[in-house]
């Protein structure tokens, strides 16, 4: 069974294209088929009873040459006495009175024609084998004496023109099958032409994560329902590609720091011999940057994931100050700097890896423009925490506040540090995720502010 299903699968053409057209081939086949029988059954019926009326006809003209108004039917000589050559019989009652001259009456269809001669009424039937023949009984009754007239019509004419008409049929319904084939064929082909226009130009189109679209202008209803499903597709395409290239160049910015520490740790190391205290230090100093590498990784991709928190599990919480003394001791802030740090205990409620990765980089843009102080304060606000991070340095220029968040962008790409523009966007795309905020603050000064909001723990 299963090495039939297979072969019968692989007869079964793999394109939507060749599929409609079987389709539309074995419907067309079948409906011809229909009426094909139907026409040729109602032509055999139409050519029996056009034989029936010649038939009838003939016997109302041989029935001219009998009488039946004496006690005897007799047969008159008439001028259309070559009708009883013509395949005619004449019966007064049952007794054969006259028959063709080409047959006897012992022929089989003599015997036909006096079987058909006894039945009462006007009566057809055929006869015969190979080479039918239709007869049909004509009564002709009389005052006194009954007769019988009976007519014989050979059909072989009217089987011959029912083949022709059924072999025409068949003829055409083969060449009609042929030209729905090919035209289901090079309509389907046509009909698909667009799709297949449209699935290449968005394999193309997502393969670069490209901001051209179909829409649903001046395209058919079911066109532009697949234009609609393939754009929202490529929409999806285009963020996944973005959101991956975000990822490394945040992996890139963030990862920077923690391996130039490692770097340096090593390249000092190597200058020239140490202690063993000093070996520790580095030793400390490389596992400190590792650790702080790892922890980056796991908060981004985690972050990428969706999985930093999840509406299902319990929120954490955090407090702020340890964080803010963590981050300090990391950056370590130049001596010339005062640093306020003045949140008191105010807690967040995310995880201490997302509440570092969000400070982060504000501390570090405070620390790196500020001239003298650098202020970190924070208060409670119903149901969240506010933090800000202000600097008394040059501030951000008015230009590039439109730009201040977009990854990338820089307000000066020569100001000595090897920053990518990426540290405000990733930290603003992570307070979003946990739905804060981080903001500017356009009405500080002198300097630049910047105003983290996080959930409340």
């Amino acid at each position: 069974m299963r090495p039939a299903l297979r072969r019968f699968r692989r007869l079964v053409p793999r394109t939507l294209r060749g599929r409609l057209s079987l389709v539309a081939l074995a419907t067309a086949a079948l409906l011809m088929t229909v009426m094909t029988v139907a026409f040729n059954a109602v032509m055999d019926e139409h050519l029996q009873h056009q034989a029936d009326d010649e038939l009838r006809a003939r016997a109302a003209a041989v029935t001219t040459t009998v009488d039946t108004s004496g006690p005897r039917v007799r047969v008159l000589e008439t001028v259309n006495d070559h009708l009883l050559d013509a395949n005619v019989w004449i019966y007064a009652g049952t007794r054969l009175l006259e028959k063709p001259p080409s047959v006897t009456a012992a022929d089989p269809l003599t015997r036909a024609a006096g079987r058909l001669a006894a039945r009462p009424g006007q009566v057809c039937a055929t006869a015969g084998g190979h080479r039918p023949v239709r007869l049909c009984s004509q009564p002709l009754p009389g005052p006194g004496a009954a007769a019988t007239v009976v007519t014989a019509l050979d059909l072989a004419p009217y089987r011959g023109s029912a083949e022709t008409l059924l072999l025409g049929s068949l003829a055409l319904d083969a060449v009609m099958l042929g030209c729905t084939y090919v035209l289901t064929r090079l309509s389907v082909g046509r009909a698909l032409r667009p799709v297949r226009t449209m699935t290449d130009q968005a394999t193309q189109w997502s393969a670069v994560g490209s901001d051209d679209r179909f829409g649903a202008a001046d395209h058919p209803a079911e066109l532009a329902r697949l234009g609609g499903s393939l754009d929202a597709l490529l929409d999806r395409i285009r963020t996944v590609l973005r959101h991956e290239q975000q990822l490394t160049g945040e992996l890139s910015h963030e990862l920077r720091t923690p391996l130039t520490r490692i770097v340096m740790e090593l390249d000092w190391w190597r200058t020239r011999p140490r202690t063993d205290a000093e070996t520790r230090a580095a030793h400390e100093a490389i596992a400190e940057a590792a650790q702080s590498m790892r922890t980056i990784c796991d908060t981004l991709l985690d972050d990428a994931r969706e999985h930093a928190l999840t509406p299902a599990s319990a929120p954490a919480t955090t407090e702020v100050g340890p964080v803010l003394e963590q981050l300090f001791q990391r950056l370590a802030p130049p001596e010339r700097l005062n640093t306020r740090v003045e949140t008191g205990q105010l807690a967040a409620a995310v995880t201490p890896a997302l509440l570092e990765r969000v400070l982060s980089p504000l501390l570090a843009n405070a620390l790196r423009y500020a001239r003298s102080t650098v202020t970190v304060s924070g208060r409670r606000l119903p149901g969240a925490v506010r933090i800000e991070v202000a600097d008394d340095g040059p501030g951000v220029p008015d230009a590039f506040v439109d730009e201040l968040f977009q990854p990338g962008r820089r307000a000066d790409t020569g100001d000595g540090h090897d920053g990518a523009g990426l540290g405000l966007p990733l930290a603003r795309r992570l307070a979003r995720a946990v739905g804060g905020e981080v903001s500017y603050d356009p009405g500080h000064a002198p300097g630049a502010a910047f105003v983290v909001t996080l959930p409340a723990g």
